[in-house]
């Protein structure tokens, strides 16, 4: 496995198990709970970091340095794909990430609650959906792609943003 698919790799489990720990944990607090407990809230938070800043700088990257090397290569298709389903994942972070942060803060409402938990089972559906297609399709295509000297250079791009 080239070094920028290990990377990669590695991110995408610890995020399936925080996905997995953030979908169980939302679905088990009532909505009727003003005041969450400091294990959720830690997760809560944990979470809504991961739909600010982890999902942007992931799906940038792939974005910007190995979609349009796909493309060149001849496999254009899978990159759009992809690209698609990071639009629909960012759409979906951007419309429960202030509600994640209320429900952290203990002031979302029992609407919101109800909203948060729809938004957080087809965040969790469609992030785990697209890491499986990436695990099976992205990463051993880089494989084969990707030489030793643009593999580590991309290793080293990523490992700095």
């Amino acid at each position: 496995m080239s070094q920028i698919s290990h990377a990669l790799d590695e991110e995408h489990q610890a995020n399936l198990a925080l996905l997995g720990h953030v979908e169980a944990a939302f679905a088990r607090v009532p909505s009727s709970a003003a005041v969450p407990d400091a294990e959720f809230v830690r997760l809560a938070t944990t979470f809504a970091d991961h739909l600010e800043r982890d999902i942007a700088r992931h799906f940038g990257f792939e974005e910007a340095e190995l979609f349009p090397r796909m493309s060149d290569a001849g496999d254009g298709d899978l990159a759009e794909l992809l690209t698609e389903e990071h639009e629909a994942i960012r759409a979906v972070a951007g419309e429960i990430l202030p509600l994640t942060r209320a429900a952290a803060g203990g002031t979302l409402d029992t609407a919101g609650w109800r909203e948060l938990r729809l938004g957080v089972q087809e965040l969790v559906e469609r992030e785990i959906a697209h890491i499986q297609k990436e695990t099976m399709a992205l990463l051993p295509l880089l494989d084969q792609l990707l030489d030793d000297d643009m593999d580590r250079e991309l290793a080293f791009a990523y490992a700095t943003t």
